[in-house]
């Protein structure tokens, strides 16, 4: 099988600019890396939205987070689905203690912090020379055999660790990218209204038999094979597939990837001028309006 890459994972946010101060000021991710894509809109703000990538570096050999905006949602119910995402970052700690962000020390040199929104974040005390700092994100399963099955046997992955008393698998492409842990919960996974997806690339030929791979399956598509086009970019071609307990796993073609995910150097101006000119929360107070909950 040829290389697949873990890219990055998309969260829901209501509280923007707390959103902001947390993975910029914070974690410490580059702003130079974020990507921007606001949608024009005029007022009222209701269905507007707008989408930011940001990370530690470049999405080619990072793992990074894209950042969903909706102008007229405030926040959103989390469920059990999502576990949190660990990274190895003194600087992190470092930025947390200094900016006051709530620590709490849940194994030596381990902190679990949180995102606004309520994501949880778990901080290393250490830092990986020349080396993406995400190290792996945690989701819930029902039934750690069935979803090994699936994303082992289905989709390729290759299992690094498992503990069968704790209920839990580390699998992952490759040595040196983000891995995906599997975590056994009880009583089923709930995906609430802040449900999110994880996203990976593959050879763009490889598509069309791993859609015709989950049919054969009888596995669940959500979106079919379909080709997105992004003025002034790459056109990519893209398929949504959901795993046994629902979470949403997002496949695209590598080559046009890599060509619309290119870092762009005015990424974070562009994230300061869109947070300036969003008067959302002023617009729904002046009309006695509020912010719906996802």
């Amino acid at each position: 099988m040829a290389a697949r890459r873990a890219l990055h994972f998309v969260f829901k946010v209501g509280n923007r600019f707390q959103t902001a101060r947390f993975y910029r000021d914070v974690l410490g991710m580059k702003s130079d890396y974020t990507r921007i894509t606001e949608d024009s809109f005029s007022k009222p703000y209701d269905g507007k939205w707008s989408k930011t990538m940001v990370g530690f570096g470049p999405e080619d050999d990072h793992f990074v987070a894209e950042l969903t905006y909706n102008y007229g949602v405030g926040d959103y119910k989390l469920g059990n689905d999502f576990m949190g995402i660990t990274l190895a970052s003194s600087q992190a700690v470092s930025n947390a203690r200094k900016l006051e962000w709530p620590l709490t020390e849940v194994a030596e040199g381990v902190f679990e912090t949180e995102a606004p929104g309520g994501y949880k974040f778990y901080l290393q005390n250490r830092s990986l020379p020349q080396s993406d700092p995400v190290l792996k994100v945690t989701l819930a399963v029902s039934d750690l055999q069935k979803s090994l099955n699936y994303w082992c046997n289905l989709l390729g992955m290759k299992i690094y660790e498992k503990d069968e008393e704790k209920q839990r698998a580390l699998l992952g492409y490759a040595n040196n990218q983000c891995k995906l842990e599997l975590q056994g919960v009880k009583g089923g996974v709930d995906h609430a209204a802040a449900f999110g997806r994880i996203a990976f690339s593959c050879p763009q030929k490889e598509l069309p038999d791993l859609e015709d791979l989950m049919k054969r399956e009888n596995q669940k598509i959500l979106t079919p094979l379909v080709s997105l086009d992004t003025p002034g970019k790459a056109t990519v071609q893209v398929v949504i597939l959901a795993d046994p307990d629902g979470h949403e796993i997002c496949f695209v073609g590598d080559e046009a990837f890599r060509e619309l995910s290119k870092m762009d150097p005015e990424g974070s101006k562009l994230l300061d001028d869109a947070m300036a000119a969003d008067k959302s929360d002023e617009w729904f107070a002046k009309h006695n309006k509020p912010k719906a909950s996802g």
